[in-house]
């Protein structure tokens, strides 16, 4: 359950706070709208990462047994990739701004549809969250579903917590997106290591009990 909690929250937190097209499009809803108009935008990856996340595990439940290894461990070496560009990002003192995502209606739908057509999720669930999620299920029903629900609580809460903080306080500015960068970076970097540590044990058990 532990586990389930870590990678749930940990994998959420640094996804919302990580720069991509739908935090661009909340800032910029946030300067356009006003920050209590932007709040429900928050809910927006509980609309549209339901058909991804049906597709991604209806294709996992028919893969090898084993696959859910090499997924675990490439999901593993995917994070590892995006903090380091993260790093790189803070590095060169460039945190995502309020205008680089351009204008569009701050509609709840509308921000479910950046976030859908938003390569993130995808890469999200195939990677890291559907084989964790198949891992879980495994074990219990109970543990997927928790695992689920904390990644989804987390990342709804963060992006509302954002969106609140860029538009009624000045922690946002510039040095806090930036900082925001360096935290998802390590994050990110954190659950990596974990995922491939864990995938290597278990790689060395199965073969182990072959």
């Amino acid at each position: 359950m532990t586990e389930n909690l870590i990678i749930g929250a940990g994998f959420a937190f640094a996804a919302a706070v990580q720069p991509g097209p739908l935090l661009a499009f909340l800032l910029s809803k946030v300067t356009e709208n006003g920050w209590k108009r932007t709040l429900p935008a928050a809910l927006s990856p509980l609309l549209s990462d339901g058909p991804i996340a049906v597709v991604v595990l209806v294709v996992l439940k028919r893969l090898p047994r084993g696959m859910d290894l090499v997924l675990q461990a490439a999901g593993g070496v995917f994070l590892l990739i995006i903090a380091g560009a993260s790093y790189r990002r803070w590095k060169r003192g460039r945190a995502i701004s309020s205008t680089d995502g351009g204008s569009a209606p701050g509609t709840l739908v509308q921000a479910a549809v950046v976030n859908l057509l938003n390569p993130g999720p995808y890469l999200g669930w195939s990677l890291v969250l559907g084989p964790a999620a198949m891992s879980a299920w495994d074990r219990s029903p109970a543990s997927a579903v928790v695992l689920i629900a904390v990644f989804y609580a987390t990342m709804v809460t963060t992006l509302a917590l954002i969106i609140f903080a860029f538009g009624a306080t000045r922690f946002l500015g510039p040095s806090g997106r930036r900082i925001l960068v360096l935290v998802s970076a390590v994050t990110l970097a954190a659950l990596g290591v974990y995922l491939l540590v864990v995938s290597l044990v278990r790689a060395g058990l199965m073969g182990g009990g072959g």
